[in-house]
């Protein structure tokens, strides 16, 4: 694993555009191409088998949480539990998630958590970063099949969307509708029919949720969080109707930072896990402590002897988990993360891709930069 300075293509802006990467500078270049990420095959093999495992453990870590009711210990509300327990039951279709890990290319890879309900950076990861490789760099290759796969898994899962139909929404935010249009994309590139709108244009009509023409959703994939969906108002039409909603209820229990105990718990020692505790720091020297339904590194503590880094945010109110601090390794001054995508859940055979944001802070926040890679 190295980090490669680069020359940024000529009118790098417009051609991320033309593949629908909208948001690709703020204050600084989200989207980075002044450098690359280069792995050997094997290393690549390791994060494959790493991602796989790691869907397999988190699937019985769910299954745990279920048996043996630990929905108030993780923040999870009373009135969500139904709606998990029913959909965990039913096994509806499910499309992704993204695990997140620390890794130097020399040592096993570390699970800092994991993004199963609203992953994003999927456009930057599936598309953007396939162009790139294939002007710059033609005769490599990447650890990236997460286009093929989303389009051949919606194939798949046709037959449980009523109609053959999907609606797709989100806030109105630039980042959030890009990602739901290039996921309606794929949708449409599997013969599916589909929408797409803002979220606070669904309404309830007394027996279904509707659309903004007002007629009842079949299937909707929402890139909205499902911690937020059972708290608002409309949340306690959840149950009684019957629109089906991906992701499913269950996936608030993966996407929640309660699982990384639990798996701790499970797994004790595992070479893909830190040690974490729902308690506190307890004997660790170095620690970090996550709000269980934290977002874009907000509201993460840090903890060194004698150094704490914090960040603000607003999260925090259903409480915290401590998670030993990882060996991070700077590449050129830069802690580098890797996001390890799964698409659907076939047993072993899950890992489909992989994105990388860096940052010269280690904490990574929505600021932290994109940059692209290849073996």
């Amino acid at each position: 694993m190295r980090r490669i300075r680069s020359t940024p293509r000529a009118d790098w802006q417009k051609k991320v555009e033309e593949v629908g990467l909208a948001w690709h500078t703020g204050e600084q270049p989200y989207w980075d191409e002044s450098a690359f990420y280069e792995f050997t095959a094997g290393e690549v093999d390791m994060l494959e088998a790493a991602t796989n495992e790691m869907e397999k453990m988190t699937l019985a870590a769910a299954q745990h949480i279920i048996d043996n009711r630990l929905y108030s210990r993780m923040g999870i509300p009373d009135s969500a539990v139904p709606l998990i327990e029913t959909s965990w039951e039913a096994e509806p279709p499910a499309l992704y998630g993204r695990f997140d890990f620390a890794y130097d290319g020399n040592h096993p890879p570390k699970l800092l958590e994991y993004n199963a309900d609203t992953p994003t950076s999927l456009l930057e990861a599936a598309v953007a970063q396939w162009y790139w490789l294939q002007e710059v760099f033609p005769g490599r290759d990447q650890f990236n099949s997460l286009h093929e796969r989303l389009v051949a898994l919606w194939k798949e899962l046709a037959p449980y969307l009523p109609g053959n139909r999907i609606d797709f929404c989100s806030m109105d935010d630039l980042e959030d509708g890009m990602t739901v249009t290039y996921l309606q994309d794929t949708a449409q590139q599997a013969g599916l029919a589909a929408s797409i709108f803002p979220i606070d244009e669904i309404g309830w009509d007394g027996l279904n949720f509707v659309g903004p023409d007002d007629q009842p959703l079949g299937a909707v994939f929402k890139l909205y969080p499902w911690e937020w969906m059972v708290r608002e108002e409309f949340g306690k039409h959840l149950s009684v109707s019957s629109t089906l909603w991906i992701e499913p209820p269950w996936k608030m229990l993966l996407s929640n930072k309660g699982i990384l105990p639990v798996l701790w718990k499970l797994y004790p020692r595992h070479p893909n896990l830190l040690e974490a505790s729902f308690e506190g720091p307890g004997l660790l020297m170095s620690w970090v402590k996550k709000p269980l339904l934290g977002r874009e590194g907000a509201n993460i503590t840090m903890h060194q002897p004698g150094n704490d880094l914090e960040t603000g945010g607003d999260y925090g109110d259903q409480g915290f988990i401590y998670q030993d601090l990882a060996k991070l390794k700077t590449f050129d001054g830069m802690y580098p993360v890797i996001g390890s995508w799964v698409i659907g859940h076939e047993e072993g055979n899950a890992a489909g891709g992989m994105g990388i944001r860096e940052s010269d802070h280690p904490i990574i926040t929505n600021t932290s930069r994109f940059v692209p890679h290849l073996f």
